[in-house]
């Protein structure tokens, strides 16, 4: 079972991603892609933790999540992954993409591709439970900056092809959840 929870920030998806992984009845993994980076950040982080179940296991895994989830996906296991928004945020500027859209280049990012894809093409042979955690970005205006468009306009495309790949998708919004898929 492969499940995306798509929401706008403080949405519920990830309270309802949580409440998924424990009515799985599975041993779960937590997969963060978030880096405690500044207060704010640490916070957050510590918001989520205090949240879980204490006998979950923790992966942190920022950039490379298609080898994390390789490694730690079995039949008896359901993996967590919170979130896609992050994951994608580091990845974009782990690469060239976010320079080259700073200088108003043409984006043309192998490291970006290549972990988008990575991710894609892994999802469907996964064992066990999988759920996916991110943010729905393209409900608002169209972003100024050439970095935030990038963004937004990579996002909508990550989340389109991982709920291609997934057997449900969810979205949240004000803490309730509507079936899409």
């Amino acid at each position: 079972m492969r499940e995306l929870i798509l929401g706008g920030a403080r949405s519920g998806k990830s309270r309802l991603a949580e409440i998924r992984a424990t009515e799985s009845g599975l041993r779960v993994v937590y997969v963060a892609t978030a880096l405690p980076l500044d207060a704010e950040m640490s916070r957050r982080i510590e918001h989520h933790r205090a949240r879980r179940c204490p006998d979950w296991g923790l992966v942190v895994e920022p950039l490379d999540l298609a080898a994390a989830l390789r490694r730690h996906a079995a039949a008896e296991v359901c993996l967590l992954v919170d979130c896609l928004t992050l994951w994608l945020s580091n990845v974009l500027f782990s690469g060239e993409a976010a320079c080259q859209a700073d200088a108003g280049e043409a984006i043309c990012c192998q490291h970006l591709a290549g972990a988008t894809q990575a991710l894609i093409d892994l999802l469907p042979q996964l064992p066990g439970h999988v759920i996916l955690v991110s943010n729905e970005v393209g409900c608002g205006i169209v972003p100024m900056a050439a970095l935030s468009r990038l963004f937004a306009d990579e996002q909508g495309r990550l989340n389109q092809r991982v709920a291609a790949a997934c057997d449900r998708v969810t979205l949240v919004a004000a803490g309730l959840p509507l079936t899409l898929k």
